[in-house]
């Protein structure tokens, strides 16, 4: 597996960059805000949610190009 990926939620509500098999950073839109979350997998749960996004997403996610993501990321800060 090449890193970066990208994955967004079928809902727009998620954008995903997961940068290796433990660690993503999500934009969450909430309303009309938006929330950058970083996360560090520690425990399994959090592994298994990563490898998810990446492996077992085509039910709840769709692969988005880095442009999109960053395009997005850019609406979120404004």
């Amino acid at each position: 597996m090449d890193y970066p990926v990208y994955r967004r939620y079928l809902n727009g509500r998620s954008y995903f960059k997961i940068s290796s098999p433990d660690e993503l950073e999500e934009l969450q839109l909430m309303g009309s805000r938006c929330f950058i979350h970083q996360l560090k997998a520690k425990i399994l749960p959090e592994r298994n949610f990563i490898y998810d996004l990446t492996f077992a997403y085509e039910n709840h996610c769709e692969v988005i190009e880095a442009a999109v993501y960053e395009e997005f990321k850019a609406k979120c800060r404004g």
